[in-house]
């Protein structure tokens, strides 16, 4: 009996030790491997350069020409500041620095600097955020699959006679069972640089693509096409004008979301004490690439099509020539959200397999790993929770895309959900507290006025959002094809 206890609790710190090394970005102590502000400016860059990108035209199109770069500039100025604020959070000094406390996970962070009750708000926003993201995602890429789909069907004749039928269910079945496979490598964390550096190369590979074929049409027609103030009133009711805004606010602020990334960054500086200083003008240096990159892309993008832009620039109105760079331009999206998936993932998946774990330390089905042999490659650890708890995950995200698959208005939803408290309430708060700014003083008075004009800003971007979920769903029917 008492071989059978240490065997099980010995199953239950591996399983806790697997954890660790499983997330990607929440979990424990990892070698340093960056020297300079290069370095972290570098990871920055790749987490911010997403997805969202590709929808940061049709965000400029309803804002117009002279709102649209005023909002990309002040979330890049917004970002930035709270970002040098969160940095001083990240590490807390006590002492010398050999005797520093440094915070590994977001929720080591939200615990030593939040109270109770703002720290299971923060933890319920967190991982709803990264179960959103997945969700989203899911719907991204069933899109570009499906717009890889209806290319081949044109190109091949389809336009000369009969009716392409969207079958955009299928291609969420096919990211599904990718991701299910993927969920179950239990290492992925060890996985995490190359995850990161494909994604980093694909993503700017179709945000370049898009860039450029929207400069392309601009220099074919000879002329900036849209307006100052945006999509016009006739084109959309005053009303849909209105929610509109609100939701383009909210895709830019999507954009704009590296919060999740930031743990990973301080961990490859090598030196603690300069950590904060590293990252303040990675921050500057990063977001400012970053921001001129967006502008290109949203700008150009409103330019080569005006008011007829779609919500996607690839996938939605798309391009006819040259067809095999929209091919590469939609491998790349689907191939980046592969791995993103899991990226965004990985913590969630931790967090849950440790609670289970530590609330039933002697179950064999949440401990116990069975070991499986693979002619040619490493003993695989099955773990049959890990199994079926993932599986159920991905499915219910696939699910819920085939249910609402409005990935633009799901991005602003997720860009309103996550810009105020992340990326401008916790970073001010945590600062207040680790600097001890004196309540009712300038500096308390200039940052609590900051935080509450943006979480007014929050407020209307999810707004809009909601409203064009509640449009799109009008006309929507759930697991039909579309045509």
């Amino acid at each position: 009996m008492g071989d059978k206890t240490a065997n099980q609790n010995q199953v239950s710190i591996d399983l806790d030790r697997q954890g660790r090394s499983n997330s990607s970005y929440d979990d424990g102590p990892l070698k340093p491997t960056g020297t300079a502000v290069w370095a972290a400016s570098a990871h920055i860059i790749t987490a911010l350069i997403g997805s969202g990108v590709l929808s940061l035209g049709w965000a400029t199109a309803q804002l117009g020409w002279i709102f649209g770069p005023i909002v990309m500039l002040f979330f890049s100025l917004v970002t930035c500041y709270t970002f040098t604020l969160f940095a001083y959070a990240v590490c807390r000094h006590s002492g010398k620095p050999a005797t520093w406390e440094r915070n590994y996970t977001y929720m080591d962070i939200f615990q030593s600097e939040l109270d109770g009750i703002r720290f299971e708000i923060s933890r319920v926003v967190y991982y709803t955020s990264l179960f959103g993201v997945a969700s989203g995602y899911t719907t991204e890429s069933s899109a570009s699959l499906n717009a890889i789909q209806w290319s081949k069907w044109f190109h091949s004749g389809g336009d000369n006679g009969g009716e392409y039928h969207m079958n955009r269910n299928l291609c969420v079945v096919i990211f599904g069972v990718i991701q299910i496979f993927f969920a179950q490598i239990y290492e992925f964390g060890k996985l995490r640089w190359v995850t990161v550096m494909v994604t980093a190369v694909t993503s700017l590979t179709y945000s370049m693509i898009g860039l450029g074929l929207s400069v392309a049409k601009v220099a074919v027609t000879g002329k900036f096409m849209g307006s100052p103030t945006g999509i016009s009133i006739g084109t959309v009711t005053e009303t849909q004008k209105i929610w509109r805004v609100f939701h383009a606010i909210g895709v830019i602020a999507y954009a704009y979301s590296y919060y999740i990334i930031l743990i990973e960054v301080h961990d490859t500086i090598k030196s603690p004490s300069l950590e904060a200083k590293t990252m303040k003008k990675a921050s500057v240096i990063s977001v400012g690439l970053t921001t001129l990159i967006y502008m290109l892309c949203g700008c150009f993008g409103y330019a080569a099509f005006g008011d007829l832009l779609p919500e996607n620039l690839l996938t939605g109105l798309g391009f006819d020539q040259p067809f095999w760079l929209l091919e590469i331009a939609k491998v790349a999206i689907v191939i980046h959200l592969i791995g993103a998936y899991q990226i965004y993932c990985q913590p969630l998946f931790t967090f849950i397999e440790k609670e289970a774990s530590n609330r039933f330390p002697s179950n064999m089905l949440i401990t116990k790993e069975i070991q499986i042999l693979i002619p040619g490659f490493r003993r695989y650890k099955l773990n049959l929770s890990r199994l079926v708890w993932r599986t159920i995950f991905v499915t219910i995200t696939s699910v819920i895309s085939m249910l609402l698959p409005f990935f633009n208005n799901g991005v602003g939803l997720l860009g309103a959900l996550g810009f105020w408290p992340f990326t401008v309430y916790f970073p001010v708060e945590m600062y207040i507290r680790e600097k001890k700014i004196q309540k009712w003083s300038t500096n308390w008075i200039c940052l609590q006025i900051l935080s509450f004009a943006c979480f007014i800003i929050s407020i209307a971007a999810g707004m809009g959002s909601i409203a064009g979920f509640v449009l799109d769903l009008q006309t929507f029917k759930p697991f039909k094809f579309a045509t």
